[in-house]
């Protein structure tokens, strides 16, 4: 596990959940459908990974030892499952607290036949903090995050210093670290706070372009149509 403190032993370097913090999302009461409460039923015991405060064992997980590529906040699953059948040679898990995305994605992975796909419905943080190794992803993904648009809510964002740190920790040498958002301003951010983490490097100069791996959704295709901006970020562990 990472000693989450400085130097001097007395400040935390990443959050530590046993404390109170800012979170980066609100649990919303989704209605659950009846095909989402099926697949939890169906599917939820054999792509399920459970949230646990002690190291998670990647390759017993998939049952092979492959690249794993850690999402946090899959919403309703539909990019996550296309990127996931389109590289079967790499591991997903997905992070999500919404239960109705939860039980989307597993249909999802019924339909698809998709056996490189988990899923672990919990605060991120938490996860990424007590049961992901260090070195031990090849990837992270964070599609569209809430832009928490207003001045006094920016603090809520996911994508921060201390966050970055920590999933910087996660990544082996030459992993990478995708952001994608539809908000320019939270872009900036990104790309200063990114830029700021010293064991990264950009892969571009300033925003990337889209890699092909991420397909552009409905939602993002229309907004593009209505001229609205989508901005890539991708940085890559030194």
């Amino acid at each position: 596990m990472t000693d989450h403190t400085t130097n001097d032993g007395k400040k935390p370097l990443f959050y530590d959940p046993t404390e109170h913090r800012i979170r980066s999302f609100v649990t919303r009461a989704g209605r659950l459908s009846n095909a989402q409460a099926r697949a939890i039923e169906e599917f939820g015991p054999q792509f399920f990974i459970p949230y646990e405060k002690k190291p998670l064992d990647i390759d017993q997980a998939f049952g092979r030892t492959a690249p794993t590529i850690f999402e946090i906040g899959f919403g309703m699953g539909e990019t996550t499952a296309r990127i996931a059948s389109g590289m079967p040679e790499k591991n997903f898990i997905g992070v999500e607290v919404h239960t109705p995305g939860v039980g989307n994605l597993l249909k999802l992975i019924s339909e698809g036949g998709l056996t490189n796909q988990r899923v672990i419905q919990h605060d991120a943080y938490e996860v990424l903090i007590n049961m992901i190794p260090d070195q031990s992803l090849a990837g992270v993904h964070v599609f569209f995050p809430d832009p928490w648009h207003k001045a006094r809510h920016n603090k809520r964002r996911l994508i921060q210093g201390p966050m970055v740190a920590l999933l910087s920790s996660k990544l082996k040498a030459g992993g990478y670290i995708h952001c994608a958002t539809d908000w320019q301003e939270y872009a900036e951010q990104m790309l200063e706070v990114l830029g700021a983490e010293p064991t990264l490097k950009n892969t571009a100069d300033g925003y990337a372009p889209r890699p092909d791996y991420r397909p552009v959704t409905k939602f993002e295709n229309r907004g593009i149509k209505l001229g609205h901006g989508v901005w890539d970020l991708v940085f890559e562990k030194k």
